[in-house]
């Protein structure tokens, strides 16, 4: 049941066609615990940020932002637009290719804050991939959402999520669809940026950057039940690769 209606004018033909599809599928498999979605800004640019834990985080996220009215927009990787349909279709629903550890990200970051000023819902996941982390938390954070943050001074919704793990394990080959798996989102207040706003610093990206994962990590715990490490997951220190199938021997959990 849609909590709001739309209130970005026309959504265009891309979403005119996802829509009808994706969202039945979505009600047929999951079951949804939305909590203070009414958080989700009804009108305005914003950040809207949180924890990836599997490949159809996407799907999931757009389910509960286009029931609260709006319309997402995500910093994509590049790998999807190198498909001819499929980068005109993600271009055409205003993705937008992020070509991660680039030179050519500064693009990404660009569009970004233009969206964000022109009243955009944009869609970061600041780990910058599936959590590395062996039981899921959030690990260390990327600094693009702060730096988007900061440029704009738009507000950075976070929201904690868990269960789209057990529909589709990290990078899983296959979905678990039944029984339909309980899928828990919780919307936080928006993260305290206003003393660093308009700061491009190392120093104050670091700190927003700081502030967002943590304002994650509490709302995780929250739906978890769960308390997070003391220490968030760092894969260069680690050793694991930042980017792809961080798992030699094939696929981790379900799905394999």
């Amino acid at each position: 049941m849609k909590v709001r209606h739309l209130q970005e004018g026309r959504r265009g033909w891309a979403w005119g066609i996802a829509v009808p599809i994706v969202r039945p599928l979505l009600l047929a498999t999951t079951k949804r615990r939305w909590i203070d979605g009414e958080k989700i800004p009804a009108e305005g640019g914003f950040l809207l940020v949180l924890n990836h834990i599997s490949e159809v985080d996407p799907l999931i996220v757009a389910h509960i932002v286009w029931d609260h009215g709006r319309i997402p927009r995500y910093l994509a990787k590049a790998g999807l637009f190198k498909n001819k349909f499929l980068g005109f279709f993600l271009r055409a629903a205003g993705q937008i290719p992020v070509y991660r550890a680039s030179k050519d990200a500064v693009g990404a970051y660009d569009a970004a804050v233009a969206a964000v000023r022109a009243g955009k819902c944009i869609v970061v996941y600041p780990e910058g991939t599936i959590t590395r982390d062996p039981d899921l938390w959030p690990m260390v954070g990327k600094s693009g959402a702060a730096r988007i943050a900061l440029a704009t001074g738009a507000p950075v919704i976070p929201i904690g999520q868990w269960g789209a793990q057990e529909l589709l394990a990290p990078y899983a080959k296959r979905p678990d669809l039944f029984p339909r798996k309980l899928i828990t989102m919780k919307v936080g207040d928006p993260v305290d940026l206003s003393d660093l706003v308009g700061d491009q610093s190392y120093a104050a990206v670091n700190q927003a950057t700081t502030r967002i994962m943590a304002a994650l990590t509490s709302l995780v715990e929250e739906v978890r039940g769960e308390t997070a490490p003391a220490e968030r997951f760092n894969p260069r220190t680690a050793g694991v690769s930042e980017f792809g199938n961080p798992h030699k021997d094939g696929r981790r959990g379900n799905g394999s």
